[in-house]
This record gives structure tokens, C-alpha cells and sequence, in this order.
């Protein structure tokens, strides 16, 4: 996968026929997957070796379990990466848990990442060990202009680093697109921090939010799985036009897709 991503613009699931097991109960093949990744990551995490490489792997994990599931998956214009010479604030809508355990292993061939995450992700057993070692900016989505602070700075001092930042600006993930609902932090730091912009549409629903617990939800390999990325942004004056072209490019693809 490592090399197919560093070499391809597009990267597409093996047409395989799933296993009858999977075909009866996806959720059943793809969870102690999922559980065991964790696990691993878990444990190399919490004595501090669970590093970008770790990640990657972790990430690629996640994703043949996915397609083992029956899942297909579908990554469009990662030319886009291939050309990036700087760090960048990637953006992008927030369907399900899927996109923060797969773009890792689609962005870290090209670029050291980092995402920004509720507080709540650093606080869970087991899987807080991960997320820890991948240095998080950890917003607490109760305080919001202490949250502007946190993300502004935070940012900033990363992606001096050579880090990029992957903001989800909308307040929960949804399967429903509202442009109202998507705000401007991720363009504000990237003016802040004299980067570019790259928009990212995700279309990642087959990973259902559980009405228990939100992270364990119904694996639906009957919806293709989708991400495309868009061509880098530069801000320019207060940000609105940049905002307005991601908003756009992701309601063209979700609209496409559907």
C-alpha cells in the first residue's frame, strides 16, 4: 500500500469476493480486527514507541480490515500530495470514526500529520495511548474561545515543524453536509501560519455511528467508501473566498457521489 499510494493518483479495493461470514455479519469480521490494531497500538504507545511509522502501519490495518468486511474503498487526486512542498491544514467534512483511522496511512507517505480532537479521545481507555503519541491538538468543543486559542497556537507551532493539521470543522460527525455548520478555524490558521489549504470530501458512511456507543456503529459494505482530495489554497485576505471553494468542492463530490 505504502508504495501503491507513493507511486498512484487513485487507489481502489481489489475486486474480491467477500467471504460468506463476511457477507452474513460485517461487523463481526471487521471489530476484533479493529480491536486487536488497537491493542498493538495501545501497547506500543504507552512505552512511548508508537511513532509515524507505527501509525502507518496501524492505519493500513484498519483498512484491510475494513475491505475484509466487504468494504470497498476509493481515493481520488492524490497527485495533490505527490506535489505538496510545505506543510498544509488539511480540511474536511466528518462523516464517521472511518476517516480518522484510514487518512493516515493515505497522508503519512507524504507528509508527518497531526489531527484536531475532542478531549474526550485522550481520556479512553486503551486507545488513549494512541492518541497521545501522535501529538494531538485537543480541543475541549465546551470553551470555544479558549478552543480558538488552543488550535491557533497549537497549529502554528506545529506546522512550523513540518506537521500538518487535519481539521474536521464541523461541531459532530454527521452523514448530512451543512455548510452552516463548518466553520472557518481551519482556514484562519492556515492564514495565521502561511500555508495552504487542501480540501478533503469524504464520503465514509459505511462505518455507521452506533446509537450506544457513537464508535461502534453498523459496517454497511453495501456503501462505497470515498475520499478525494482537492488542489491547494492559498488564503488570501480574510479567508472567505478559500472558505467558500472548500465548502463548494466537497458539496460537488458528496453530490456526485450519491
Amino acid at each position: 500500500m505504502m508504495e501503491l499510494i507513493s507511486r498512484e493518483s487513485t487507489y481502489q479495493s481489489p475486486e474480491k469476493k467477500s467471504s460468506w461470514f463476511a457477507h452474513l455479519s460485517p461487523g463481526l469480521v471487521f471489530y476484533p480486527k479493529m480491536a486487536k490494531v488497537i491493542l498493538r497500538g495501545s501497547r506500543e504507545g504507552k512505552h512511548g514507541y508508537f511513532d509515524n511509522e507505527r501509525w502507518y502501519v496501524a492505519s493500513i490495518g484498519m483498512l484491510r480490515g475494513l475491505e475484509s468486511a466487504g468494504i470497498r474503498i476509493q481515493i481520488e487526486n492524490m497527485d495533490v500530495l505527490h506535489k505538496l512542498d510545505s506543510p498544509c491544514v488539511f480540511i474536511g467534512n466528518h462523516m464517521s470514526v472511518l476517516e480518522t483511522f484510514v487518512l493516515p496511512c493515505v497522508l503519512l507517505p507524504f507528509q508527518s500529520i497531526t489531527f484536531v480532537i475532542k478531549q474526550s479521545l485522550v481520556e479512553y481507555p486503551v486507545f488513549k495511548h494512541i492518541m497521545i503519541n501522535c501529538d494531538p491538538i485537543v480541543v475541549s468543543r465546551i470553551k470555544p474561545r479558549e478552543d480558538f486559542k488552543v488550535v491557533m497556537e497549537g497549529g502554528e507551532e506545529r506546522l512550523k515543524r513540518g506537521v500538518s493539521i487535519v481539521v474536521f470543522p464541523q461541531t459532530t460527525r454527521t452523514t448530512t453536509f451543512i455548510p452552516e455548520q463548518f466553520n472557518t478555524i481551519g482556514v484562519k490558521l492556515a492564514k495565521k501560519a502561511n500555508v495552504p489549504v487542501v480540501p478533503i470530501a469524504l464520503k465514509t458512511d459505511a462505518w455507521g455511528n452506533g446509537k450506544m456507543i457513537k464508535d461502534f456503529g453498523k459496517i454497511q459494505p453495501d456503501k462505497p467508501v470515498r475520499f478525494a482530495f482537492g488542489d491547494p489554497i492559498s488564503i488570501q485576505d480574510n479567508g472567505r473566498m478559500a472558505h467558500q471553494k472548500i465548502i463548494s468542492f466537497i458539496e460537488e463530490k458528496l453530490e456526485l457521489w450519491s
